[in-house]
This record gives C-alpha cells, sequence and structure tokens, in this order.
C-alpha cells in the first residue's frame, strides 16, 4: 500500500502538526507495485550512502546527532537545497525523520523557502519497505531566485559595514546591532518564521529575528545555531547559540530591540523612554539566561559559562564590586561618545544592591551625571542586576 503524510513546519521544537492523506489502492496493484520500486531503489540506496560526504561542523545540531541521525539529516538536507522530489531515505522511522527536517532546519536558515515536507510510505501488506521525501515549499523558483537576490542586496550592505579587523565579539555584536536598528518587532509580520521577513520586508517576529541572525552570523564565518524554548509566561520563543574562540554564549536579538520591548509597554522606563538596545541578551551564559528563557530545542545544548566575551565585560561596565573609580570612568566615556544613556551591570545581588545604595539612595549619582536641573532619569533591573541611566 502507498500512502502520504505531510507535516508543517514553524516551530517544530514546540508545536508540531502531522496530517496523514492515504491514497488507497487494491491490494494486488499496490503490493507489486512497491516491490517493484523496492528492489529497483536497492542499489541506489547503496549507492548514495558511500557517496555520503559527511563536513564535521555542518552545524552546531548535526554535530550532536548519532551517525544514523546524520545520514538522515544530509539526505534531507540535500533535498530541500536541490529542490528534489521523492527522495528515498534510509530511514522507515517517521518520528526520525521529522526530527532530522527539523534539525536540518536549525542548522540552515538559508533553506527559507521550505514550509512543511510530503512523505510516502510504501509497504507490502502490514510490512513498511521504504518512504520517500519531499520538500513543500512557500514559494516557486522564481519566487524563490528573486528574493534571494534581495536577501544577498540585504547582507551585502550589511557586510560591507563590517569594522576592519573586528574580532568575533566585534562581529556579533555588529550584526546583533544592525539588525536591531533595520528590524521593526511586528507580530503580523509576512513571512515572519523565516529570514525574508527581516532581510526584506523589515518586520519579524522571534524566529525571523534568530534566523537572520544566524544567516549573518554564518557570513561573517561565525559558528551559531538556532534554539527553541519557552520566556516567561510560557510562551514560544526563538533565540541563538554562538560560539566565540572555544566558548559558548546566546543571543537573543529580539529581546534586543526596543521595538519588542514597546510591545510590553514602557511601565518601569522614565518618560515612557526605552533604551534604543537591550544589551541584557548579547552572549550571556546559561544562568543569565536561565532566569528568563528555557531552552525546549531538539539536541542537548552546551553550558555556557564564560563571561569573557560577555557584552558588559568586553565594554567595560561589568562590576564584580563597588568600584568608584570604574565609575567616573564609564560615565567620562560615554559622555564622550555621545552615547544617550549607559547600563551598569553587575555580577552578584551583593554588588548591585551596594550600588544602588550608593548611587540612587545616598544620591552619588549626581557626582557623574550632568544634570542642572536635578533632576535623574534612570531605570533598574533587579532581576538582571542592572541600571540604566539617561545621559
Amino acid at each position: 500500500m502507498k500512502r502520504t503524510g505531510l507535516l508543517l513546519a514553524g516551530m517544530l521544537a514546540l508545536t508540531g502538526c502531522l496530517v496523514y492523506a492515504r491514497q488507497t489502492l487494491p491490494h494486488r496493484q499496490s503490493s507489486q507495485y512497491v516491490q517493484e520500486d523496492f528492489e529497483a531503489g536497492r542499489d541506489e540506496a547503496e549507492e548514495t550512502q558511500q557517496t555520503v560526504i559527511r563536513k564535521p561542523e555542518d552545524g552546531y545540531v548535526y554535530g550532536m546527532l548519532s551517525d544514523k541521525e546524520q545520514e538522515v539529516y544530509l539526505e534531507i538536507r540535500d533535498a530541500l537545497l536541490n529542490y528534489e522530489e521523492n527522495v528515498k531515505l534510509s530511514s522507515c522511522d517517521k518520528d526520525e525523520i521529522a526530527h532530522a527536517f527539523q534539525c536540518v532546519l536549525n542548522d540552515h536558515p538559508e533553506i527559507f523557502y521550505v514550509d512543511g515536507y510530503t512523505y510516502t510510505e510504501y509497504t507490502i501488506g502490514d510490512i513498511l519497505k521504504k518512504i520517500t521525501f519531499s520538500g513543500t515549499y512557500c514559494y516557486d523558483r522564481d519566487e524563490i531566485d528573486q528574493k534571494q537576490r534581495q536577501i544577498d542586496n540585504y547582507v551585502n550592505q550589511c557586510m560591507a559595514g563590517m569594522p576592519d579587523g573586528a574580532d568575533d565579539y566585534a562581529k556579533v555584536k555588529y550584526i546583533y546591532e544592525y539588525l536591531i536598528h533595520h528590524t521593526e518587532y511586528d507580530s503580523s509580520a509576512k513571512d515572519g518564521q523565516n529570514i525574508c521577513s527581516v532581510f526584506i520586508e523589515g518586520r519579524s517576529v522571534c524566529q525571523g529575528y534568530a534566523k537572520a541572525t544566524q544567516y549573518l552570523l554564518d557570513r561573517a564565518g561565525i559558528f551559531s545555531t538556532l534554539v527553541f524554548g519557552r520566556v516567561t509566561g510560557g510562551e514560544g520563543h526563538a533565540w541563538n547559540l554562538v560560539r566565540i574562540g572555544d566558548q559558548y554564549y546566546y543571543v537573543d536579538t529580539t529581546w534586543g530591540d526596543a521595538s519588542y520591548q514597546a510591545v510590553g509597554g514602557t511601565a518601569g522606563y522614565p518618560d515612557g523612554k526605552i533604551p534604543t538596545i537591550n544589551y541584557d541578551y548579547l552572549c550571556v551564559t546559561t544562568d543569565q539566561m536561565n532566569l528568563t528563557h528555557t531552552p525546549e530545542n531538539v539536541v542537548d545544548l552546551p553550558r555556557c559559562d564564560s563571561v569573557a566575551d560577555n557584552y558588559y565585560v568586553r565594554e567595560g561596565l561589568y562590576f564584580t564590586e563597588w568600584n568608584e573609580a570604574q565609575i567616573e570612568r564609564v560615565f567620562k566615556e560615554e559622555y564622550e561618545k555621545g552615547s544617550a544613556y549607559v547600563t551598569l551591570k553587575c555580577d552578584s545581588f551583593d554588588v548591585y544592591r551596594k550600588m544602588r545604595e550608593a548611587l540612587i539612595e545616598e544620591q552619588e549619582i549626581f557626582r557623574y551625571l550632568d544634570c542642572p536641573d536635578g533632576v535623574v532619569s534612570y531605570s533598574e533591573n533587579e532581576e538582571q542586576y542592572s541600571m540604566s541611566f539617561w545621559l
């Protein structure tokens, strides 16, 4: 019997939709057809297994799979990249195929034109003999080519502004800032689940932000992958895992965008002013991310412990103790740069408490701020151990 099925794409790590469309054929006709097809496909399958070339770092998710899972991953990846149909897979396990499909999408944001896949089961009696795979596409080939040209124009313009001699941290920071400055959070954005929403429309949701971040990081030579999970309140969310040197960090470009923060309201910010960019989610540790994010990813994630390339550490805004000299230097440098605001980050609640006591309760902040009217605009985030001051 021949049976077809359809799996829809999306945030498959969180929700999935499996729909079967059955085609009923006379048993004898079905059995004869499948038997011939199965026998004819044996040599082809063996040849395919011999010619598969595995790249050690095809993607983070790929590297976390078993040999068998990697084989299915590569078959699906190549089928989607080459728009192939009815590709015979080495696995007949539908759950394994669904998992491999999502793994491919997590590693490959450039496959923006796929919104799911169909599969066909070939059986003899009750015995499943093989499954063939075909991608389902959001656009036709002409549309894909047109959108790719638009994507390339955006990416080329972005990369042209990359600072000369930038190290990996500077590249990640540049891409984080560039995307935030050029994208508006919009829950109704067209193509919000893929990179077209960001690179073509300039409006997106979390998955679009995360895939666009991954796409640009890949072009900059930064190893990264997509992470799915949930955030405070239980809402599904997507962000990134990136590698700088030999250390992994989390990056959430969506939560770094003021347009996303504005969706939740401006309460807690002076005069409704929200910092243009929130750097609390640029190169952070597992412990820091777990304060607000809970991963539910397709594969295990590494523990991120290093703060060496955290934004606040690299920018000299990280406090491991109450240090008046460091405070004075920070405000002086930010004024010289013409910054609109500055955020101070503490490594613990104890340091945060001491900073708040000194700057706010004892009003030491007036020693560092130029505020002739005697009014200070600031916001504080006890959960993140941070305080922001408008200059």
